[in-house]
């Protein structure tokens, strides 16, 4: 019998990986690289988006 992919609603800005490290090439003392957590802006680091009202999803059309 065929699996169903469950129907979860991913973020479009950040493709459900709401949080990045971003090395700025340096280093702390411990020899361990310097790192910047950034959150995706859209869904405030959650990954999932929430559904558009029905008022919004007419309005567009």
């Amino acid at each position: 019998m065929p699996q169903h992919a469950q129907d979860t609603r991913v973020c479009r800005a950040c493709d459900g990986f709401p949080t990045v490290a971003i090395t700025t090439g340096g280093r702390h003392n411990d020899g361990s690289r310097i790192l910047l957590r950034v959150e995706c802006r859209t869904c405030q680091g959650t990954g999932r988006t929430s559904p558009a009202s029905a008022a919004v999803a007419q309005s567009g059309r």
